[in-house]
């Protein structure tokens, strides 16, 4: 969304001296939409996005460092990339928020070329801690 390196570094710290850790730590590279401001934003580098990746997993090594939105427009390299350097989830499914996510059989063929094993989907309740102010 043109935020600067700085900007990426800033976010992973705040969540990086958090109390706790976030369970979840999603990377996302903006999928830009006709009409809308961003429509006409750059691709977002796949190095830029490896980077992230294995900086959020360096700094919180517990939590699931999610690869994101975006992830229809990258190739089979560029997600193999991703999960090397640290990416341990995916957001799977038809849709994500407004945009459209990878076919399920593509996740499912990248997965076996890649020797990745799937976790069952998370289906529960839903727990929310507080954090200390």
């Amino acid at each position: 969304m043109g935020e600067s390196e700085g900007d990426r570094i800033g976010m992973l710290l705040t969540l990086a001296n958090l109390p706790k850790h976030p369970e979840s730590v999603p990377v996302n590279a903006l999928v830009p939409v006709e009409g809308t401001p961003l429509e006409e934003q750059p691709k977002v580098s796949v190095w830029e996005m490896v980077r992230m990746i294995a900086t959020a997993r360096i700094m919180m090594p517990k939590a699931m460092v999610r690869l994101s939105a975006g992830r229809v427009r990258m190739n089979l390299e560029e997600q193999a990339l991703c999960f090397m350097a640290g990416a341990n989830s995916i957001f799977a499914g038809d849709k994500l928020l407004t945009t459209p996510n990878p076919e399920y059989v593509a996740d499912e063929e990248m997965f076996q070329i890649l020797n990745l094993k799937p976790r069952p989907a998370h289906k529960g309740e839903v727990k929310f801690e507080q954090i200390p102010s």
